[in-house]
């Protein structure tokens, strides 16, 4: 398989733009700009049948559509690069390895919106992806590729590099949005959505460093091409896949969209740390729901992973072996999101922490008749009734767990201790 993002990757230095120019960078920009519109531009994104790479799964050329075209005023792109989620840090080897092919995407995607600015909203943790962007925005000024009159046409576009405090809300668009605006990062109630009223109220569109990424090379190459890789219609294209936890070779795999779970953590990962059992797996990112080891022939994509129950997510694959206590890896878990809950919605900010509580005392020995039933309610409590997704997330996280390992949990309950635990 030809690798559309990982190509040349490796030893070719592509942080420095001269060596981006020499392997054909930013021709897909120039092509896009002198001979095709922005409705044609539009038109082969969604030919080529590319989805959001963040979770959402949302078709990016529609997305695009979908900002007004009428609207008078500035409209703005903006690129999520806060990666925040457990297990996920795919986007991290485009920002770090191949920062000018994610500018040369929203170059692309900002004249199809037309958008004059840009932003690319990255965690304040990440020193060093931030470093590198700034550092690439620079040369793409300097060498033409941003500013006035791109390519010799009357477009003009800018493109700021934006770091946040660092929150895990703010990966939700809205979120996003209001950090942007130097406010808090709270999640706003939608409708309206952001394609209409977005950052500083006009129009935007927010999409994620894979997706961008993955722009010039539909452009370059044309959709049909794109649109054969995968399992067409609907999940085309590649897909990087980041794989954690107990396997023998961790790392960010770029693979045809709809590879199966088996065959990453087999034959990419190189199979379960010291040859022991797999125990369960966590397919797309800590939200996702836990898959057992008999339901991981199934295709990593948008569609086939709901099938059995869970999500593709960001693609973010945690492997866990026989010796993991899914008690103490859902409190872990549960941990993260009572702590970065916005605090918006009452039943995200308290569930979490009533849920975090509750397998605190079963890990430590201390759980009660009735707290494996009560973790259902607080979780079926949260799910749909919270402004963002971030709470269904942590919801759906424990149901995952509950639903595939319940008796574990009851064991800690009547054994007043970890039935893996070597005291």
């Amino acid at each position: 398989m030809e690798q559309i993002l990982f190509k040349h990757v490796e030893g070719s230095r592509l942080t420095d733009i001269s060596n981006y120019l020499a392997i054909g960078g930013y021709e897909s920009a120039k092509k896009a700009l002198t001979s095709m519109t922005p409705d044609q531009v539009i038109e082969e994104v969604k030919k080529s049948g590319v989805r959001g790479r963040g979770g959402a799964g949302f078709p990016a050329g529609m997305k695009w559509s979908f900002v007004p075209k009428d609207f008078k005023g500035p409209r703005y792109l903006c690129c999520n690069a806060d990666e925040s989620e457990p297990g996920t840090f795919k986007d991290r080897e485009i920002i770090e390895k191949n920062p000018h092919l994610l500018i040369e995407g929203m170059i692309i995607a900002s004249y199809a919106i037309n958008s004059e600015l840009s932003y690319i909203y990255i965690r304040g943790e990440f020193a060093k992806g931030a470093a590198i962007l700034e550092s690439a925005v620079a040369q793409a000024r300097q060498h033409g590729m941003l500013g006035e009159g791109l390519f010799g046409t009357n477009y003009r576009l800018d493109i700021i590099v934006h770091r946040g405090a660092g929150a895990y809300v703010c990966g939700e668009e809205t979120g996003l949005i209001e950090s942007i605006e130097g406010k808090r990062g709270n999640p706003r109630v939608r409708p309206p959505f952001p394609a209409v009223v977005g950052v500083f109220k006009k129009p935007t569109v927010v999409n994620n460093v894979e997706t961008l990424a993955s722009v010039p090379s539909i452009i370059k190459k044309g959709s049909q091409w794109y649109a054969s890789i995968g399992f067409p219609p609907k999940n085309t294209g590649t897909k990087l896949y980041g794989i954690s936890g107990h396997v023998k070779k961790p790392g960010v795999y770029e693979l045809p969209m709809s590879t199966s779970l088996r065959e990453i953590i087999y034959n990419y990962a190189g199979g379960i740390r010291d040859d022991k059992k797999l125990k369960g797996v966590i397919p797309g990112g800590s939200s996702t729901p836990v898959l057992l080891p008999e339901e991981i022939d199934v295709k990593m994509d948008f569609d086939s992973l709901p099938q059995i129950g869970s999500m593709l997510g960001s693609g973010a694959v945690i492997v866990m072996d026989e010796s993991t206590c899914m008690v103490k890896q859902s409190l872990i878990l549960a941990d993260f999101y009572a702590d970065e809950s916005c605090g918006q919605c009452t039943p995200c900010r308290e569930g979490t922490v009533w849920m975090k509580k509750i397998l605190d005392r079963l890990e430590h020995g201390e759980g009660r008749q009735g707290d494996i039933e009560l973790l259902e309610r607080v979780s079926n409590n949260i799910m749909g009734n919270t402004l963002c997704p971030l709470g269904d997330a942590a919801a759906m996280m424990m149901l995952g767990f509950l639903k595939k390992f319940k008796q574990e949990f009851h064991t800690h309950v009547s054994a007043k201790k970890c039935p893996l635990s070597k005291e």
